[in-house]
């Protein structure tokens, strides 16, 4: 049997962090790449752009449904073996989600995306940490921390330039030479490395209890505004599945030598408001960064570059003050830090309900570029503080648990915040149709000025439903400010940390 391969130093060192790093942010780009692109995705396949927000919802959650996965697949097949084994099936899948052409086939790749992307985030800060020498430790947290945190910001910038430029399918494509390189430079430059594999058991009625409610109440939250919610019956199959899904999981779950959910890890008070808060925090957060682009793509006239800079120029402060909020996590206690992140993002998504249909890009631009450090001061704390809350046996489930969360609420997040925009803008119609008594006089206004009498009304109509979708945009804005307002207290039900906490989540 051949000895093991010596550590990683020098330059192989380097090159094998930058390729596991770049498969993390390959996988966090690909949850934010495709929401400016979703008018023009559902145009190309013949839905609407809600039927087409399921290509982000899908992959959400076939993504949080294999976090939990993670730990037993590492330890059966071996982390680097996984790793690399997604990494390549994450170019061959996105390769098929650019030539799909219908929804459905969408959809299918897409979960499988998510099947396969789920576990590099964790298996990457897990490599990442093994490879780098414990006194680098800080430096694998920081390249994986960065990772992290711009993908997100960079997929709204990305998918707008190539969808508009190039064609959508190519904000799949594009990620196809870049995965299949970066698994190849794993591969050769960690070959020979020590991969431990052991014994694990996989709690296969717990996962199928997890497929079946997440599942189910995910279909229910994207198709009950086309269905009059519980007037129809196929919502309320799929409500009473995922209810008694649910409650049939956390019976098993807490009672499960071996769970694949380890749902005890609860009774540490902060890792409970921590990760509740990671869940209710990013949840406004991905509702933010779905409805804005959608509304200036379908009622501003944006195309899909510029929405996506509209989103993606928080990075430019993100990145900027990422390492000072670092440092400050280590002198200043990050309950307060995290908190005042959390009322900083719901301080600019109140700027924003401000907005109205003659708002200028510049104008829309300020909120958005203050949003950076506030979202690095929300980011940053929020792991540590969970990590620190449990004992050392439990924080690779704890990592596992608290990423789920964090993973669902962007799902459910995103399906609630379009089923209130519709309804919202619903309601505004009628009010404002309501209200305009003057509207024969209105229309024989532009009659009298030379429009044809079809033209007229088509045009009073257009500006009624205008108005409609910028007051339920609004609306949302108001709800998320909420949201994010009442995020903000929960981490002072965190007890207090004795000392400076690990912000990089290592487990």
């Amino acid at each position: 049997m051949p000895a093991p391969a010596a550590p990683l130093t020098g330059v192989t060192l380097f090159v094998a962090a930058f390729a596991i790093g770049a498969g993390n942010f390959l996988v966090v780009l690909d949850s934010t790449i495709a929401n400016v692109s979703v008018p023009t995705i559902a145009g190309s396949v013949g839905v609407s752009a809600s039927q087409g927000t399921w290509v982000i919802t899908s992959y959400a959650v076939a993504e949080a449904i294999t976090v939990p996965l993670t730990g037993w697949l590492a330890r059966r097949f071996g982390a680097m073996r996984v790793f690399i084994a997604c990494y390549f099936g994450f170019a061959a899948i996105s390769l098929l989600c650019g030539l799909s052409q219908s929804l459905g086939m969408l959809i299918a790749s897409r979960v499988l995306l998510g099947l396969v992307g789920g576990p590099i985030m964790p298996l990457s800060q897990m490599l990442l940490l093994r490879i780098f020498p414990p006194r680098q430790a800080t430096l694998a947290a920081v390249l994986w921390s960065m990772t992290t945190l711009i993908g997100p910001i960079a997929g709204p910038i990305l998918g707008g330039i190539i969808c508009d430029g190039v064609g959508w399918p190519w904000i799949f494509h594009i990620k196809v030479p870049i995965a299949i390189l970066g698994g190849l430079i794993v591969y050769a430059t960690t070959r020979g490395q020590p991969d431990p594999i052991g014994p694990a058991r996989i709690d296969k009625v717990g996962l199928a209890l997890l497929v079946l409610w997440v599942g189910a109440l995910q279909i229910m939250l994207d198709e009950g505004r086309d269905h009059d919610w519980f007037a129809s019956g196929l919502i309320q199959s799929l409500a009473v599945i995922a209810a008694i899904g649910f409650v049939a999981f956390l019976i098993w779950e807490l009672t499960e030598e071996h769970p694949i959910v380890d749902l005890k890890i609860f009774r540490h008070r902060g890792f409970a408001a921590s990760s509740v808060t990671f869940a209710a925090g990013f949840g406004a957060f991905f509702a933010s960064v779905v409805i804005l682009p959608l509304w200036l793509q379908q009622n501003m006239g944006y195309t899909a570059t510029w929405a996506g800079y509209a989103t993606g120029i928080m990075g430019i402060l993100a990145v900027v003050s990422a390492p000072i909020v670092g440092k400050a996590t280590e002198v200043i206690d990050p309950r307060a830090i995290l908190s005042a992140g959390i009322l900083g993002l719901a301080a600019m998504t109140a700027w924003r309900i401000g907005f109205n249909s003659d708002v200028t890009f510049l104008q829309m631009a300020w909120p958005t570029l203050l949003t950076g450090p506030f979202m690095v001061m929300f980011f940053v704390p929020v792991t540590g503080l969970a990590m620190s809350s449990v004992g050392p046996d439990e924080q690779a489930n704890a990592a596992g648990l608290s990423n789920f969360m964090r993973t669902l609420a962007g799902a459910f997040a995103t399906s609630l915040v379009q089923t209130g925009w519709a309804n919202s803008a619903r309601a505004n119609q009628t009010e404002l149709a309501g209200t305009m008594t003057q509207s024969n006089r209105i229309v024989a206004g532009m009659i009298d000025g030379g429009m044809l009498p079809d033209a007229a009304v088509a045009t009073l109509t257009r500006i009624v439903e205008h108005q409609s979708v910028l007051l339920a945009t609004l609306d949302m804005f108001a709800v998320i400010t909420v949201v994010f307002v009442m995020a903000a207290i929960l981490p002072w039900a965190v007890p207090k940390p004795k000392g400076p906490i690990d912000t990089s989540g290592a487990h």
